[in-house]
């Protein structure tokens, strides 16, 4: 990819519930830190949310974080999947099952696509309050294209329990904001 890519707003969700959940969630936000031509401009608190679907696991750590990225969507993606697969993500199992660390590109810009290797905006985010809520401490007038304003898709899941947890969202209690090249 070429450097002189223009520079995307784009956001990723996080989540586990497995193997110390806190831990996968801020070291998953390290390695978004970490991604070459990207810096993280914000992070959500960390919350704890009830299992959507698969309701027989325990209960999930989210956050949501944005970034800035050079990377094209698919390449980002691609790198999404790479976090996951290094803190031990494995892809069987029940839909919406536990996982050690869950990595969604939620948003890329005002980019649409529903391609297999990439679909934005998520195709759930709207009905999930472990993604609306982050979303809306961090960017509360934030539009999703199709979907309308975050604040306004809020009550649509007022049903789901979520609490927000005092821990900071990375280990040094902020998220970095060195962009790597």
């Amino acid at each position: 990819m070429s450097s002189n890519t223009s520079e995307v707003e784009a956001y990723v969700g996080l989540g586990s519930n497995l193997d110390e959940p806190v831990t996968q969630v801020r070291s998953g936000i390290e390695a978004l830190a970490a991604l070459p031509r990207t810096r993280i401009d914000r992070c959500s608190s960390l919350y704890r949310t009830a299992p959507i679907g698969y309701a027989a696991q325990a209960d999930f750590i989210n956050a949501v974080c944005r970034i800035r990225t050079r990377l094209a969507a698919a390449e980002l993606m691609e790198r999404l999947l790479e976090i996951e697969r290094r803190h031990g993500r494995v892809r069987i199992g029940p839909a919406n099952g536990p996982r050690t660390l869950d990595l969604d590109l939620l948003l890329y810009g005002d980019w649409v696509s529903d391609a297999p290797s990439v679909t934005v905006p998520h195709p759930r985010l709207h009905t999930r309050a472990f993604v609306l809520v982050p979303l809306h401490e961090i960017a509360p007038a934030l539009v999703i294209p199709g979907r309308g304003r975050v604040a306004d898709l809020l009550g649509g899941c007022a049903d789901q329990r979520i609490a927000r947890l005092d821990e900071p969202p990375s280990v040094h209690g902020q998220a970095a904001h060195t962009e790597r090249r």
